[in-house]
């Protein structure tokens, strides 16, 4: 079955996570995607954890291998002028270019969008940076932390009594990719209608304040500043995680239904109070409420109380740790677990694709490539070059 991007061709000039992650799921929705790699080296991360002694294989560090899966690798230094004379004609090729270089970059290297789009006008670029290509900060770096720090979302996680906490995941460096990726998606459409393409700019930055959602709106409303609330909820309780007797495991009882249905399962007296049948007094004594439930929930393990509430259709689930949420039958059944094969035979189960069409089912994977695998193949399929002028340019040191 044809996937949903067959057919386009991105040139990927992304590194680190922001970019690799923004066309790992082109990739993965079927693009044919191209990752265009300075000689000698390659793209940073090819080095990251690629002598671990537990997270790399065949050379490979789980960072590159994950975010680059399915994709060909070709070397080209931009920085020579036969280098990108290559490059030109891969664009005229090609449908999008994408990169997460810093703000100006592009137009240094002479392959802005600008420049492509003379080339060929039906190119979309998508550049991913920590602050955007326009406003006063456009020249400062940024990672992943930084972005998160700035953008509100970790001055609300942890505790209270406690210094900010960043996300577990990297958020900061997700964001970026993912609205890349969607602005690239946008930016197709766009063109089906006026044959013309466009540039694509995300900041990571704005992508955080993004998030914040509904909850920047209050704010903007009231003046209030909100504070870190560690696990519970501003609005609902029982709305946390508790502890049982082995483990930790999350109630969410958004609504009063919610709540009448809970009883059901920590039948206390304090718990049915009339007024607390109502959420704000709920909200008033929410310490009560969930010092009663812990309580409760101490006495029996994890799977006593799940079982109880999912029978009596309480929202809930447990805090898996890695182990058990990649083995979570729902996870497993979804295909969210999938076998990548690598460059010496062998596979690596990695996280799988979280889109799901009723045209296409679980795509299969190549394997993440080695560095200037596909240099050869590319120029000369691609673009037609005999193996004569590919080997001047590799003389050249403009391919690799």
């Amino acid at each position: 079955m044809t996937r949903p991007l067959a057919g386009i061709t991105v040139l990927d000039l992304t590194h680190m996570l922001s970019g690799p992650y923004g066309t790992m799921t082109l990739t993965d929705l079927g693009a044919r995607t191209i990752k265009v790699e300075p000689p000698g080296r390659g793209e940073g991360t090819r080095e990251l954890l690629a002598k671990h002694p537990d997270y790399a294989r065949d050379g490979m560090g789980a960072y590159f291998m994950t975010l680059n899966r399915s994709k060909e690798s070709i070397c080209i230094d931009l920085k020579s002028a036969a280098g990108r004379a290559v490059f030109y004609d891969l664009v005229r090729k090609a449908d999008i270019v994408f990169d997460n270089f810093g703000a100006g970059v592009p137009q240094r290297l002479g392959i802005d969008h600008a420049t492509l789009a003379a080339l060929n006008p039906r190119i979309i670029t998508c550049s991913v940076t920590g602050f955007g290509e326009t406003g006063p900060d456009t020249q400062r770096p940024a990672f992943d932390q930084v972005v998160q720090g700035m953008g509100g979302g970790m001055s609300i996680t942890g505790m209270g009594e406690h210094a900010p906490v960043r996300a577990g995941i990297p958020i900061g460096d997700l964001g970026g990719g993912i609205f890349g990726a969607m602005g690239v998606l946008a930016a197709l459409q766009a063109r089906s209608v006026s044959g013309v393409g466009q540039h694509v700019d995300v900041s990571m930055l704005d992508v955080q304040i993004s998030l914040l959602t509904y909850m920047a709106t209050m704010h903007l409303m009231s003046g209030h500043v909100p504070e870190r609330i560690g696990n519970a909820h501003f609005v609902h309780v029982p709305y946390n995680n508790f502890q049982t007797q082995d483990g930790h495991i999350v109630i969410a009882c958004i609504g009063d239904a919610f709540y009448e249905r809970f009883l059901a399962v920590v039948d206390d007296p304090t718990l049915r109070r009339p007024e607390y049948l109502q959420q704000p007094a709920r909200f008033a004594d929410r310490l009560v409420i969930e010092n009663i439930i812990n309580t409760a929930l101490l006495q029996h393990p994890s799977a006593y109380w799940l079982a109880k509430l999912r029978a009596a259709r309480v929202p809930c689930g447990p805090v898996n740790d890695f182990a058990q949420a990649l083995s979570d039958p729902q996870v497993l059944a979804r295909d969210m677990v999938v076998e990548v094969p690598l460059p010496g035979g062998d596979s690596v189960r990695m996280p799988g694709i979280p889109m799901k069409f009723s045209g296409s089912g679980t795509p299969s994977f190549t394997a993440p490539p080695t560095l200037g695998r596909d240099t050869e193949a590319v120029l000369a399929e691609l673009l037609g070059y005999d193996r004569e002028r590919i080997n001047s340019l590799r003389e050249a040191a403009a391919v690799a």
